[in-house]
């Protein structure tokens, strides 16, 4: 058994093709089969279900893969202890963000960091919390950004800021003079959320309970920015959080309203394999998020 077929069979895991993980390991095709073949012959079992159109773990390949990549990532390790003089803070940092905190942290976070980690660039990819859960395990991410609660034993976490959430309606709408909004008071109302896989969408729900009960109006979206619209159009009110409010992106024909006390909020944080080696990264992603002047929220570090 050896890295290389080790990385040989993560590659086919996370392409679920053979010829795309020969590509990828810069190997030919047949000389990756033979590879893998030849570790499932030591191992007297199969990690494979080779169809014709698609290829599936096993059962006892699907652990196999999680242990080869825990492996994999031990090794850099190794190489990282072996040259403690070298910069982490070099090398691009892959990081994954949810969508309703992308637009609205980046923007600050990109310049604190190029102050404290001007080397390191961010290769970004936006998705809902699944997907980056299962990119951040496979390897292909390294730090996502994410709402708590998240992870287990093999994940570390680090809290970032508290983000309250607001109402917000139509200049014409009749709460507009409000200055505060119950969460059950969102039932009457026809709602716009994001779609049901966002976890701020969850996290709104259950905050406002009352929005899951039979008859309630929720209409869903694909973006917060296109919720935004659909409520300055007048189509319905919506809840955003904080740092989506600020005056950058704020519209001059809606209003925001507070929740009463105690007011929904989430928590926001850095997550990461416990096995990942570059530690540096971590705290100077962390560090230029707590130097990001962004409305609404309270860091906590």
């Amino acid at each position: 058994m050896t890295l290389n077929e080790l990385r040989f069979i993560v590659a086919v895991a996370q392409e679920r093709n053979f010829r795309r993980a020969a590509a990828k390991c810069f190997i030919s095709q047949p000389a990756l089969s033979l590879a893998i073949q030849k570790l499932e012959e030591e191992l007297g079992l199969k990690i494979f279900e080779r169809g014709k159109s698609e290829v599936a773990l096993t059962p006892v390949g699907a652990a196999i893969v999680e242990q080869a990549q825990r492996v994999l990532e031990e090794a850099e390790r190794i190489r990282e202890i072996a040259a403690q003089g070298k910069n982490q803070l070099i090398t691009p940092l892959r990081v994954g963000v949810i969508h309703s905190v992308g637009p609205y942290l980046l923007p600050d976070l990109i310049p604190a960091l190029k102050k404290i980690a001007p080397q390191m660039a961010l290769e970004v990819e936006e998705n809902i919390t699944a997907n980056l859960e299962a990119l951040l395990r496979n390897g292909k991410l390294d730090v996502i950004i994410i709402a708590l609660p998240f992870g287990d034993g093999g994940i570390l976490t680090r809290a970032l800021y508290d983000e309250v959430f607001e109402v917000v309606v139509n200049n014409d709408h009749r709460w507009v003079a409000r200055r505060s909004i119950k969460p059950a008071e969102l039932a009457a109302e026809k709602v716009l959320l994001l779609d049901s896989g966002h976890c701020f969408s969850n996290q709104v729900a259950e905050a406002c309970p009352d929005l899951q009960r039979k008859g309630a109006e929720i209409q869903r979206g694909t973006s917060l920015e296109t919720i935004r619209n659909m409520v300055a159009s007048g189509l319905g009110i919506t809840v955003l959080p904080a740092s989506s409010n600020s005056a950058r992106y704020r519209s001059k024909l809606l209003s925001v309203i507070p929740f009463t006390q105690p007011m929904p909020s989430r928590r926001i944080a850095l997550a990461w394999r416990k096995s990942f080696a570059r530690t540096q990264a971590v705290d100077a992603l962390a560090q230029a998020v707590a130097q990001a002047k962004i409305t609404g929220i309270q860091h906590l570090s």
